[in-house]
């Protein structure tokens, strides 16, 4: 199997590939976006100028340049450039090509090693790269769509730098898209197209920072447009609405961007703002999250973000959950929506929350005494005559239905976990529980 390759870029374009990898940058002048780690004078470019690659893990969404970018860096560098696919190569592969780039050091020759979507190789294939990149045998570029914390191993990952690269603007697609109508060798230029920046800007939106949606959207919309009489081509918002179809939302249900929605979800419930919840919520659902999962984070907010400033909030969560469970999506998208709203809306305490972190706090770290005599049942004679249950007093024979009775280990004697607050409800919890503690002492006083 032969993995070298003295160019990515050698050979006529077949005319029949793709707008986005016809038009894929050939150098770093051509290069739209990540100015951060491109733009004159920064970092990575000043590497790749000088010929100082380093082993780097390139992170960052669909369409941004990942691939292209270790294209140009095949024909800038060198040293051997060989490509892995995680998906296609096995560690026989792996350890055929380490072999070589060894025998190639003796000599004085690098060997660049590019790995496209590197978080598909498990951890023994990560592994055997290892002492290879620590020995200085080769150079990894790793290109990845997911979290470089959550999928490498922490060895491979600490020996190498990792760049973010963000998601393409408006802006920069719209360089993009201008550059594709008129290129006429590689793109569009050959036809007439007339389309206005407003089309082209709706888009650069639709693509939703990835370079590879939006060239290929423009192709489908061009290509689908029937000429005028003159041979012109013309891009409405209707050829638009045909080429669009249905927005692809990024989202992976493993991986990092699952944990930023979920938490921004959660956290715009807790500040109280329904319009965002509801946002988050439909970016969650439409890109296929399980609805169950939502529900039963909504059911966990209930009682730690509202509790009891508003007891039927849990209620509320609960309900949601069981009719997402008996109609599915898309019915019970709105299901979820009311309880969401619902809980965005109410009263807010985290006081059961933070009463029971004390709670599990003294449970964990306290001496664990054994449960007080009095408030243990005697269901045999000698448990009776151990003492058990001697000294109980039942509420009930008492006028408030209250008794003069510590109810907590002598070593927590007087602790509070449950501390309400002024919000909705739980005011009156609190002065119920106020009221509580005057009975009690009125007992003690009898």
């Amino acid at each position: 199997m032969d993995f070298e390759q003295s160019s990515l870029f050698d050979g006529e374009i077949k005319k029949s590939a793709p707008l986005a990898d016809r038009m894929r940058p050939r150098n770093l002048d051509e290069f739209v976006g990540q100015d951060h780690l491109l733009g004159r004078g920064k970092i990575l470019r000043k590497l790749i100028e000088n010929d100082l690659i380093t082993s780097m893990i390139l992170w960052g969404p669909p369409g941004v340049g990942k691939t292209t970018l270790a294209m140009i860096i095949a024909e800038m560098t060198r040293a051997r450039f060989v490509t892995f696919s995680a998906v296609l190569s096995g560690i026989k592969e792996v350890k055929e090509v380490m072999k070589e780039a060894q025998e190639r050091r003796r000599y004085g020759q690098r060997t660049l090693v590019f790995i496209d979507e590197i978080h598909r190789f498990n951890k023994s294939q990560q592994d055997a790269f290892l002492p290879y990149v620590e020995k200085g045998d080769i150079i990894l570029i790793g290109a990845t769509t997911e979290n470089p914390s959550f999928e490498l191993n922490s060895a491979l990952l600490s020996r190498s730098k990792v760049f973010v690269m963000n998601p393409l603007s408006p802006d920069d697609l719209m360089v993009l898209l201008k550059r594709a109508l008129r290129d006429e060798e590689r793109g569009l230029g050959r036809f007439k197209v007339r389309v206005e920046d407003e089309q082209l800007y709706k888009i650069a939106v639709f693509a939703n920072g990835d370079a590879r949606v939006a060239l290929n959207t423009l192709e489908i919309a061009v290509l689908s447009s029937v000429p005028d009489d003159s041979g012109q081509i013309r891009i409405t918002d209707e050829v638009l609405k045909e080429a669009f179809q249905r927005k692809t939302l990024l989202y992976d249900k493993g991986g990092e961007e699952h944990y930023n929605l979920i938490s921004a979800f959660h956290k715009s419930l807790r500040n109280s703002d329904s319009d965002a919840a509801l946002y988050w919520l439909a970016r969650m659902l439409e890109a296929g999250e399980d609805p169950l999962y939502v529900a039963r984070r909504m059911i966990r907010f209930a009682s730690e973000d509202v509790g009891l400033a508003d007891p039927r909030a849990l209620e509320q969560a609960v309900a949601a959950y069981h009719a997402a469970h008996f109609i599915g999506m898309p019915e019970c998208s709105v299901n979820l929506a009311q309880a969401a709203v619902y809980l965005a809306l109410a009263p807010k305490s985290n006081s059961l929350y933070t009463g029971y972190a004390r709670a599990k706090k003294d449970a964990l770290e306290t001496l664990a005494q054994g449960v007080p005599l009095h408030l243990r049942n005697a269901p045999t004679r000698l448990m009776e005559e151990l003492g058990y249950g001697r000294g109980y007093k039942y509420a009930h024979d008492f006028e408030d239905k209250i008794a003069d009775m510590e109810c907590l280990p002598d070593n927590l004697r007087g602790r509070q976990y449950y501390i309400p607050t002024e919000q909705g409800m739980e005011k009156n919890f609190k002065e119920r529980k106020e009221l509580l503690e005057k009975l009690k002492k009125k007992e003690v006083g009898r």
